[in-house]
This record gives structure tokens, sequence and C-alpha cells, in this order.
């Protein structure tokens, strides 16, 4: 069984203050789901919470390649968002009058078909003004907020929980699926026609050309496998036909879609901060991942020591996924092609791993015995009981005891470590929640 979350895209012509108004909501206690190394809350996307609903939340002024100067367009934000979002919120400034450009972006958005919002932000700046007032944009539902203030952020989020879809749990159908995540350009769509060994990754060779996932169905050791392929978005005019931009909204779409995800870099530029940043996006979504090194033929001066350097070089830029094997493939000659279809399958019955309840207690006794959890002053965490949640798709476990919040993230880290050298989980996140033994556990709150 998997989980897919729905989406909340936030777009807006520049400066209206679409990241001031992320960043407002993810400084809301509730809305911060994960709190450690590698997760993306960095002006892109996050997930989110809200009166026990969770959503990924994505502000498309943060979805540009670092090394590409051009300004994302709102013709894209909305293009993405129209594909993938579940949910619109078009940002307008409340102190500046009604642009034409805000019209735009208004009649792009509802032309979508998507429920959409209207955020006016800034609304401290414009006392007297009223959310009647912007209701000629044609979007019936107005907020007024302030995100340097926290005004009016809750209102936005009560509405949204109750509009948004619940997270789709899709029934096992023993269906694997695989998601092609990476830069434009890194090989994505080679791989894609070689594992599906036909030509259905080829699109229209037109400027402006939006594609949504590509999907194909293969069978690999008598399972059935479904491969995605999130080619995104083609750019027009000045930069170039053919210059591909990565769509983080299809890729997220992918991502909650897919039970493993294969993170494409480049041979000749692997582990680029965008490389880190998909990266980062599996992770966060609990889904399993496999680092591929694309092009390994396209490497010139190829040395028997090539490879380890490369993997280490790698390793360091991906530390906080420690977890995920990495592999060097080539289309062109077909190397590892076929081990890929065998790690995933390896990765994905590992997920499925269910440990009986008294080993994960004796190995919870093992462990906070021969190394205590420190706490602070007289208040040392105790860690008493784990269970295996077995609702979760994710390796998850609930542990429960006493001072829990005052767990060090350090020790956390060390018991997945630990919980890693005493069973196999290759190739996916594990997560943990510790539960204070007298409160009722509701699956869906904050892990720690």
């Amino acid at each position: 069984m998997s989980k897919k979350l729905p989406i909340v895209a936030i777009v807006g012509r520049a400066n209206v203050g679409k990241s001031s108004l992320f960043n407002a909501i993810l400084r809301r206690r509730e809305a911060i789901v994960a709190d450690e190394p590698g997760t993306t809350r960095d002006s892109i996307l996050a997930k989110a919470s809200h009166e026990g609903r969770d959503f990924w939340i994505v502000d498309t002024a943060g979805i540009k390649d670092p090394e590409d100067d051009f300004e994302f367009t709102i013709q894209e934000q909305i293009s993405q968002a129209a594909d993938s979002a579940d949910v619109i919120w078009v940002v307008i400034e409340a102190d500046v009058p009604i642009t034409e450009e805000d019209r735009r972006v208004a009649k792009m958005a509802l032309k979508t078909k998507k429920p959409v919002f209207l955020v006016v932000n800034k609304a401290d700046k414009a006392k007297g003004k009223k959310a009647d007032d912007y209701l000629r944009l044609g979007i019936k539902q107005v907020y007024l907020t302030s995100a340097t203030q926290n005004r009016g952020i809750e209102s936005v989020l009560d509405s949204v929980v109750e509009i948004i879809p619940q997270a789709t749990h899709i029934q096992a159908d023993d269906v694997l699926r695989i998601a092609l995540l990476g830069r434009p350009n890194v090989g994505k769509s080679y791989l894609f026609n070689t594992l599906a060994k036909k030509q259905q990754a080829i699109v229209a060779d037109r400027a402006g050309t939006t594609r949504d996932i590509n999907r194909a169905t293969v069978r690999f050791n008598n399972q059935e496998i479904e491969l995605l392929d999130t080619a995104g978005i083609r750019r027009s005019g000045k930069i170039g036909q053919g210059v591909e931009r990565f769509s983080v909204i299809r890729s997220l779409s992918a991502i909650e879609q897919a039970d493993i995800c294969l993170v494409l870099m480049d041979v000749n530029e692997p582990g680029t901060a965008l490389d880190q940043k998909i990266a980062g996006m599996v992770k966060e979504a609990g889904k399993g991942m496999i680092l591929v090194v694309s092009k390994w033929d396209s490497l010139e001066e190829k040395t028997p020591f090539s490879r380890d350097q490369m993997a280490k070089v790698i390793a360091q830029d991906f530390v906080f996924v420690p977890w995920a094997p990495l592999i060097f493939t080539s289309s062109v000659t077909g190397q590892n092609v076929a081990k890929i279809f065998e790690l995933a399958q390896e990765i994905y019955e590992r997920r499925k791993t269910i440990i009986k309840t008294r080993d994960l207690n004796r190995w919870l006794k093992e462990v906070t015995e021969s190394h205590p959890p420190a706490g602070l002053k007289n208040r040392a965490p105790k860690l008493n009981y784990i269970v295996q949640e077995d609702d979760n798709p994710i390796p998850s476990f609930k542990v429960f005891g006493a001072h829990t919040k005052f767990l060090h993230w350090s020790y956390k880290r060390f018991m997945e470590r630990t919980m890693r050298e005493k069973w196999d989980y290759a190739g996916t996140p594990i997560q943990f929640w510790f539960i204070e033994k007298h409160v009722t556990h509701k699956h869906g709150t904050k892990p720690e």
C-alpha cells in the first residue's frame, strides 16, 4: 500500500511575497513535519500538516536551476500547477494596485479548473482594504494575510484542509512503480527508453511543449513494473530550443506515485545542488531511492580507479542519504541497466519487511543499555517499548517512553544506524515516531 499526498502550489508575479508566505507557514510549529539534515524546506517545497491533514506546499518562485539566470515565467508556474497540483494559491500584494500581470495570473489559474484561492499578502500595509475589494479578479475565495506578522495564515490553512483531498491510499496491486528523476539532459529519456525497450519517451520537438509524466509497463523476473519518466518542460525563445527546465511539481507528483525513485546525475557533472535537492525530495517523501550515474560511456580517460574515486565524492555530496545505493550506467552500452531492476526489486521487498515485536524490543533494550540517551537536567529520556507500524508504506516504528521530546537528534541518528546494522534496510528511509506513554498516538503527527 502506498500513500499520495495532495499538493498546494503558490503562484504569482515576482516580489508579491510568495516565499515569505511559504516561510511563514513553515515557521508554524504544526507545519514542520521533518527536522533533520537533507530535508528540503529551502524555499521550494515542504511537507506540511494542519489539523491532522498532511500535504505538500510548493513555492514556485524557488523553482529554477541555480545555474540558470532566466526567471521562471508565470506561464510555466501555472503549467506545472495545472498538471499536478490539487489547489492553487494566487498571491498578490495588498499595498499595490492590481496589475495587468495579476489579472493574467488569476485568469490562467482559473482556466486550470483546479480550486483557486486568492491570497492578498502584506495586508498590514493596506489598512481599510477588505476581501471584497479583490473579487473583481474572479477568484471567489479571498484571504488577507501578512506573512511578516503571521496574520491570516491560520484562515488560509483552515480553508485548504477543508478542500484538499485526503491522502490517497493506493491498495497494493503488486505493481512496482519506478520514477526517473533528475536535472535536464542527464539521460532520463534514454534510460527510460532502454528500460522500456520502446520509444515511448519521445515527444514533439517543438519549443514550448509541456510534458506530463510518461509511463511504460514492463515485466522483469515475473514482476510487473511501471516506469514514470519526468521529462519536464521545454523552454522556448531566447535560450534555445530543446533546453529543458527541471519541473519540481511534476517530479513531486511522480515521487508520490512511485515506490522507488532513480535520481539520475550526469557522470561529467555529478552531485550538483539540484541533484541533492531532488534526493532530498525523495527522502522527505519516504520513498526508496537509487542514485544513478548516467552516461558512464562518455567519460574520457577512465581508469580502474575512476569509479571508486567518483563514488567517494558522490557519497560526500549525498551524506544525508547514506542508505541509498549508487550505480553507474550507460544507456548506450546497456551497462548495469538490468541491475537497476534487480536493485529496485530488492528495495521494494525490504520496504515490506515486518520485524517481530519481541526482536525489536530486544534490540531496543540492547541499544539503550549500551548507550543510554542523555537528557536535559532532570529530564532524561526513557525508551520503554517499540512496535512497527503495519499501515505505513515507509518502514516506521513507534517508540513509547518518557521525556521523549528531550531526545537529542544525534541519538535518533544513532538508533537508525544501529537498526540498519541489525536489519537490512538499504535503499529506503526509515522513520521513528517517539510517543509519550500517556499520549495516544495518531498516525500523521510529527515524527521525531
